[in-house]
């Protein structure tokens, strides 16, 4: 085994250590050991250094020798020639001479060779330099430019790269010094007309409050809304039946992070002095709601769902609360988000699925998914990156907006990746949906990508003039509805050329990922992450992307873009919204899709006796960017004929012969990495 403290191979150590993601230098021989082997085998160069280890193991026993038969000779007489011992010793000072002889020999030409060691220790740096390059798909420099780069590197590079980092990258989570490289996914097709300022809800008239809260819970914000502005309810009972849902749900569904009762009861109580006042703010007057928690409110936990943040608190207004409290809605929880916006896992345990609390709730809107399923809140606000949305508002069965790109301002919002980062509402319908959409949108000055769309109201669009087609994964149910409701229904393949989809999905997101979390990776922070597959291995990988590379990757995200708007020639789209290539397709795309519920089937391997757990059946209306008024008006109009998303989860009330813990248990299964 080498000793890699040895500066004859410091450097190829440090490069192993770099690339295997170690920040600590090797913490324990075990490790050291571990890292020296890898170094030895990944680099050829390294076996060199035997050579000189070996060389002075023989000086050693050499010197050793040397030292015992000094001793030997002062305490021996060797006028005795016939002793068996003299001639022993004789035959072995015979064989020390020739050995001293040799070694002499051996030593001048070492020193002779000086030149040549410095020759050799070079073309070791370079094999090692060769061995980094290989990694980047660069090893096709020769020698000298290899040195050229080190060097230049080293004087020019590094100094740079070090003060940028300390300008922008003290502080995690990408709130504060945005990217200047804005995306903008409009198509430049038609003519930009001036935004529609307010949407034109349909009135309910003669609305009864229901006697039973279980009822309230399922209504819809239209309903709600009608309820208050009628003072049939006050915004501070709404609080109080939804306060008291999410304490008594939340020990089996792992959803919250946050109750906020005091800054609920108060914005409740601002509402109804409001409405007694003759103001009314609108639909969303009153009603409650819960956001994800990665959206920063003032005086409460931002947590980003990681144990590294999980007492953090942003003194800071996220411009999406801004505008919901404008709208007098009433915030009643923080809730969760997989741990840094990854997944369903946080510093709390694991959502669940309320139609199935025996699965997982997937995507890291888990909380926002799950309360809205679960009837804990009206509404919700989540985000996706690539599925955050789409992945748990499918399995939860509730109907979520996954809105253009940059339609929601983003201010106050931990940051994935600049150019794929968005917000959208989880509600119980589509109608639901245009209506929180509406209160939200719009641009938001401190966020360079959000834009002020010209959306027609989804509530006047003629659904009878639009061809929308249905690729082959879609829920016929919806095609035939539609087609039934007058619109023309086509057969639809979306074509397009670039194979590397779903590698510049992870190309983007991981890279800008990073740059939002340089700190946390070079402190070592990840080591206490939730899930050790996830964004560790992902960020360490993404690590030796080079710039260049990541840079194909967005002309080639343009030769995507391109090829998709070449090849959409409808109105709008129904297909799966959870197949990862269309995920990955549309947040690139920037496309705006909405979940819709569309049935329900009956559990893998139920017990015998039967059970209440469902498993939901959803698809995706799929619109071109700034047309997310033409899927919501076709969600709302197959909505209006169909009851799918009216039904009510059993969250833990399983019936008599179906037994699950309460809370659930269940081992997190490996996470599989698509590429």
């Amino acid at each position: 085994m080498v000793d890699v403290r040895n500066p004859f191979y410091s450097t190829a150590y440090r490069i192993q250590l770099r690339l295997c993601g170690n920040k600590q230098g090797a913490s324990s021989s075990r490790k050291n050991k571990n890292v020296a082997n890898m170094a030895r085998d990944t680099c050829p160069a390294l076996h060199f250094a035997r050579t000189r280890f070996f060389v002075c193991v023989i000086f050693s026993l050499l010197a050793a020798t040397m030292g015992s038969y000094a001793a030997f000779s002062q305490f021996h007489s060797l006028s005795d020639t016939s002793s068996p011992c003299n001639k022993m010793v004789r035959a072995f000072r015979k064989f020390w001479e020739m050995l001293s002889q040799k070694v002499l020999i051996h030593s001048s030409n070492m020193k002779s060779s000086k030149n040549s060691s410095e020759c050799s220790e070079k073309a070791m740096h370079v094999s090692q330099l060769e061995c980094a390059f290989e990694l980047l798909d660069s090893n096709f420099f020769n020698e000298r430019k290899v040195l050229e780069i080190a060097k230049g590197a080293t004087e020019f590079n590094l100094p740079i790269i070090r003060a940028n980092r300390k300008l922008v990258a003290s502080e995690n989570g990408g709130l504060h010094n945005p990217s200047v490289l804005t995306f903008n996914p409009d198509w430049g097709t038609e003519q930009e007309q001036e935004a529609s300022k307010i949407f034109n809800y349909p009135s309910i008239s003669d609305i009864q409050k229901p006697e039973n809260e279980e009822d309230i819970a399922f209504m819809s914000v239209l309903e709600l809304g009608a309820l208050i502005r009628t003072k049939q309810i006050t915004s501070e009972e709404l609080t109080r039946i939804f306060l008291k849902r999410l304490k008594r749900y939340n020990p089996a569904l792992e959803a919250v992070v946050t109750y906020t009762d005091e800054l609920a009861y108060q914005q409740a109580k601002e509402a109804d002095e409001l409405l007694a006042q003759g103001k009314y703010l609108g639909p969303l007057h009153g009603i409650p709601y819960g956001l994800k928690d990665i959206i920063a409110v003032p005086q409460y936990k931002t947590t980003w769902g990681s144990t590294t943040f999980k007492n953090e608190v942003l003194n800071t207004e996220a411009w999406v609360y801004k505008r919901l409290k404008s709208a007098g809605a009433v915030l009643v929880a923080k809730l969760v988000s997989g741990s840094l916006a990854y997944d369903d896992i946080w510093f709390g345990g694991r959502t669940r699925n309320p139609w199935n609390i025996e699965e997982f709730s997937t995507g890291s809107s888990a909380g926002p998914a799950a309360c809205t399923s679960a009837g804990m809140v009206p509404f919700a606000i989540g985000s996706e990156t690539a599925g955050s949305m789409t992945y748990p508002g499918a399995r939860c069965g509730v109907t979520a907006l996954r809105p253009t790109f940059g339609t929601v301002g983003r201010t106050g919002v931990m940051s994935i990746s600049e150019s794929l980062d968005k917000l959208g509402p989880f509600c119980r319908s589509a109608a639901d949906c245009t209506i929180v959409l509406d209160a939200i949108r719009g641009k938001d000055p401190d966020d360079l990508s959000s834009r002020d769309f010209p959306f027609a109201d989804p509530f006047s669009v003629d659904i009878t003039k639009l061809t929308v087609g249905y690729l082959e994964d879609a829920e016929m149910e919806v095609v035939q509805v539609l087609a039934e409701k007058g619109v023309k229904m086509v057969p639809f393949k979306l074509n397009y050329t670039v194979d590397s989809v779903q590698g510049i999905l992870n190309f983007t997101m991981d890279v800008d990922m990073l740059a939002h979390f340089d700190e946390w990776q070079r402190s070592g922070k990840d080591d206490v992450y939730e899930a050790q597959d996830q964004w560790p291995v992902e960020l360490r990988r993404s690590r030796i992307i080079t710039a260049v590379d990541y840079m194909q990757a967005q002309r080639a995200r343009g030769k995507l873009i391109r090829e998709v708007k070449e090849s959409f020639t409808v109105d709008a789209f129904i297909g799966n919204v959870t197949d990862w290539e269309k995920v990955c397709l549309g947040n690139l795309v920037g496309l705006p899709v909405i979940v819709v519920p569309a049935g329900f089937k009956n559990i893998s391997n139920p017990p015998p006796s039967g059970s209440r757990r469902r498993t939901t059946i959803t698809t995706g209306i799929y619109a071109p960017p700034k047309h997310d008024h033409i899927a919501l008006a076709l969600a709302i109009a197959y909505q209006s004929v169909t009851d799918h998303h009216k039904q009510c989860p059993p969250i833990n009330n399983l019936g008599p012969n179906d037994i699950i813990p309460d809370p659930p248990t269940a081992t997190i299964p490996p996470r599989i990495l698509h590429l």
